[in-house]
């Protein structure tokens, strides 16, 4: 049965010994030896990109390169990380390491460079800040990384000049967001999206994928089909062939281009919205029928558990779909490596009845991460007012002190609350805070308020990179609806507490009425119940 319904894998494999014979013939190797030095690691590491970059491959490689690059003639291809340390038990390595899609179109000469420099592009990863950065969190850096790669054939198929496949996403055997009683966490879940799988892996800032609990398909986070309409996938990733590069494009009007999509298996009617320009009838991305008709979540789900099964651990795999008639499909595995979890529940979480006056904040609707009580030693809080009048370069600038302020809370220790408008993490910096996880790492509570953009609403998805953080740092995440039942903050009490950003960020004097840090001057507490999905944060009265 596996075999009837696994697409073939047809990819090739490079080993780490081309990766340590290039960094030696292009003197590269003098900076691999300063990063095992703490305070040293990251000297050298801009140059040591560089002279990767530019870089030259033994004529012997290069032969084995144009006959692999022969077999595949000019079907697209995708050059995959597959280190030492990313690939083994216990550390994450979330998109520290770069993937690079080569569309793999045109003259040998001109496919061999785009080629090349994909590989490149994934060697260089490896001296990132970023990297380097976990590495050292991590407790990594005296270790060994042997970065090897794969060259897969990319799975899908030609729509026109678009290629992709018709469905992928990212599976977890272990699912750790509970928006429902109903949802069992040790039957998995799904995040899906039409095209390729990029939407899934990474964290979109406009856009949303469909969040799939294995043992209830039909139970969304969203409640109607207003909601449901406005958290659907808008955008497709593909491979345009003749820009021979990847692009993204609204679903709408690449589905009315490619008559050969089973439409109705993946999208449902809008019956409220009028038909398009061109006649076309306005489809929302819902997978209902695929999650109802086919065998697909039955599939997924043993697919999941044997492969926790084989591994003893749970698992976080990638993969992608193509389908050959409603009932006929094959699934491509494309990754799976260890998933690192911490539980949903954690502890049992008390209920607590706190006087309203004493309540600072309540949530309700998406909360990630295992339950906690908490004290909470400090507050960060990005007043959205402020924020929202700044330039983008400006929002740029108080991102960079966020990391500041952190690095200074990693150096005290503690308990610290993150507060903030839209998205963190986000490029678009419309709709959030942009910084980098290294910028937050050492923040215990993350809480995203609602009130950057109209149509804005917390991506409890996140993509993939970004939970994974998340998870391994146990850090909690929870948006804060101001405008729902359960949901309130009353941003009063960091208004008359004094500000304490000099003492943590010297530098940050320009930005005093955008980020506060406070410093309570009595007791806080946290109670998060991911099960319930209700955060509260109050103060405590001494008896």
């Amino acid at each position: 049965q596996a075999d009837a319904m696994l697409e073939s894998h047809d990819s090739f494999y490079i080993g780490s010994d081309v990766f340590y014979t290039y960094l030696v013939r292009n003197k590269v190797w003098r900076h691999r030896e300063k990063q095992r030095d703490r305070d040293r690691f990251l000297e050298g590491s801009d140059e040591a990109r560089e002279q990767i970059m530019t870089g030259q491959f033994s004529d012997y490689v290069l032969r084995q390169f144009e006959e692999m690059l022969d077999y595949f003639g000019q079907y697209p291809v995708i050059v995959r990380s597959s280190s030492l340390l990313e690939d083994n038990y216990g550390n994450a390595f979330a998109g520290k390491y770069e993937s690079v899609f080569c569309a793999n179109q045109g003259p040998r000469e001109k496919r061999m460079a785009d080629f090349l420099a994909a590989v490149k592009t994934v060697y260089a990863s490896t001296m990132s800040a970023e990297a380097l950065n976990y590495r050292a969190r991590h407790g990594l850096l005296d270790r060994d990384e042997q970065m090897a790669l794969l060259v897969m054939r990319v799975s899908g198929a030609m729509h026109g000049r678009c290629f992709y496949p018709h469905l992928a996403g990212v599976g977890f055997s272990f699912n750790p967001f509970m928006w429902s009683s109903k949802v069992d966490p040790r039957a998995g879940v799904l995040r899906l999206v039409y095209g390729l799988g990029t939407r899934a892996v990474d964290r979109i800032d406009d856009d949303y994928t469909r969040v799939v609990a294995l043992n209830a398909p039909g139970r969304r986070p969203d409640a109607g089909f207003d909601e449901i309409c406005r958290h659907s996938q808008r955008c497709v990733d593909y491979i345009d062939l003749d820009a021979g590069r990847l692009v993204s494009g609204e679903f709408l009007e690449l589905v009315t281009q490619s008559m050969d999509v089973p439409i109705s298996l993946f999208a449902s009617l809008d019956p409220q919205a009028a038909p398009l320009a061109n006649g076309r009838e306005v489809w929302i991305l819902t997978f209902d029928r695929l999650l109802a008709e086919t065998p697909f979540v039955a599939d997924m789900r043993a697919i999941l558990a044997s492969l926790e099964a084989a591994y003893g651990h749970p698992v976080d795999i990638e993969f992608a779909v193509n389908f050959v008639s409603h009932q006929d499909y094959r699934i491509n595995l494309l990754q799976c490596r260890p998933l690192k979890v911490q539980g949903t529940s954690g502890v049992d979480v008390p209920q607590v009845q706190v006087p309203d006056r004493d309540v600072i904040l309540s949530a309700a609707g998406a909360v990630v991460g295992h339950g906690r009580v908490t004290a909470v030693d400090r507050v960060i809080y990005v007043v959205p007012a402020h924020f929202a009048v700044l330039a983008d370069r400006d929002r740029y600038a108080v991102a960079r002190l966020i990391g500041e302020i952190n690095r200074e809370c990693g150096r005290r220790g503690g308990s610290t609350l993150l507060i903030g408008p839209g998205r963190w993490g986000t490029s678009t910096p419309s709709l959030g805070v942009p910084v980098n996880f290294s910028e937050i790492n050492h923040i215990n509570l993350l809480c995203e308020l609602e009130v950057m953009h109209d149509t804005l609403t917390p991506d409890i998805s996140l993509g993939t990179h970004f939970f994974n953080e998340l998870v391994e740092m146990n850090m909690l995440y929870f948006a804060l609806f101001p405008n729902r039942p359960g949901n309130r903050l009353d941003a009063g009490v960091f208004d008359r507490e004094p500000s304490r950003l000099a003492d943590y960020a010297p530098s940050g004097s320009a930005w005093a009425d955008v980020v506060r840090v406070i410093d309570p001057s009595e007791p806080v507490r946290l109670v998060a119940d991911p099960r319930a999905q209700t955060v509260m944060c109050y103060r405590v009265q001494s008896p």
